[in-house]
C-alpha cells in the first residue's frame, strides 16, 4: 500500500439550510477515475476503514473524495432528515466533479453513505455518475430481516455493485442475492467470505482484514475500470 498517499483537506456546500461540510480528496498521480464516497450512520469520514479503503483504492488509480454528512460535521450522533442527507450526496458528487474533471465519476459510500447515494440517485439521477459501490449495503436493521429498504433500486439507472460479507447481520444474502437478481444486468453482487457488515473477519477464518480490504478495493476497481 502507497502510504505517500496525502488526503487533502477541502470544503464544500452541503445545502442552503445545512452549510459547509469537510471532505478528503485522495488523487494518485495515475488516477483513472474518482469514487465519491459516504460514510455509514456511526462514524465519519476519517474513520480508519475509510481511510483504508481511500488507500488503497488509490494504489489502484481510483482517486477518492470522502465527505461529512452535516450531523457528523456538528459531531452529532443521529443523521440528519433525508431530505438534507440526498442534497449532500448531491453536493458531493459536484464538489468532485469540479476537483477532478478530466475523470470518470462514480459515488457510494458505506452501510447509510451507499444508501443515501443510491436513495437520491433513484430520485433524480446524479449528474456523470457512471455506477455506484456499495460497501455494505444495510438491508435491513440487524435482527429484522426485510427487503423493504431495496424498493428504491429499480429506480437507479446506472450499474451498482453490492459488496456484503457472509456475516453481515445487516444484509442476510438469502434476502439480498435476490434483490440483485431482479436488477438483472444494473446489480453485481460480490460476497466477501467472513466479513461482517464492518468488514471484520475472525481469526479462524483464516483470513485477515486487511486481506478483506484488498479484495474490497480489487472488487471496486474491476467495476471501474469496465466502465470507463
Amino acid at each position: 500500500m502507497a502510504d505517500g498517499l496525502v488526503a487533502r483537506e477541502t470544503e464544500f456546500t452541503a445545502g442552503s439550510s445545512a452549510g459547509e461540510v469537510s471532505a478528503l480528496v485522495m488523487r494518485p498521480p495515475d488516477a483513472r477515475a474518482m469514487l465519491v464516497l459516504g460514510h455509514g450512520a456511526g462514524a465519519g469520514m476519517r474513520h480508519v476503514f475509510m481511510d483504508a479503503v481511500a488507500r488503497r483504492l488509490g494504489d489502484r488509480g481510483v482517486a477518492t473524495l470522502r465527505y461529512q454528512f452535516p450531523y457528523m460535521e456538528r459531531g452529532g450522533r443521529r443523521p440528519d432528515p433525508r431530505p438534507i442527507l440526498f442534497a449532500t450526496v448531491r453536493a458531493a458528487v459536484a464538489a468532485a466533479r469540479a476537483e477532478a474533471p478530466d475523470l470518470p465519476l462514480f459515488a457510494g459510500g458505506k452501510s447509510m453513505g451507499g444508501r443515501m447515494t443510491s436513495t437520491a440517485a433513484a430520485q433524480t439521477p446524479l449528474q456523470d455518475v457512471r455506477g455506484i459501490v456499495f460497501l455494505g449495503f444495510p438491508l435491513h436493521p440487524a435482527g429484522r430481516p426485510s427487503s423493504d429498504r431495496a424498493a428504491h433500486l429499480a429506480d437507479v439507472t446506472v450499474p451498482m455493485l453490492f459488496l456484503n460479507g457472509t456475516r453481515d447481520k445487516l444484509a442476510e444474502l438469502e434476502l439480498l442475492e435476490p434483490v440483485c437478481d431482479r436488477l438483472g444486468s444494473f446489480a453485481r453482487l460480490r460476497v466477501i467470505d467472513a466479513a461482517d457488515h464492518s468488514f471484520h473477519v475472525l481469526k479462524r477464518s483464516g483470513r485477515t482484514d486487511d486481506e478483506v480490504l484488498d479484495e474490497l478495493a480489487d472488487s471496486t476497481d474491476t467495476f471501474v475500470t469496465q466502465r470507463i
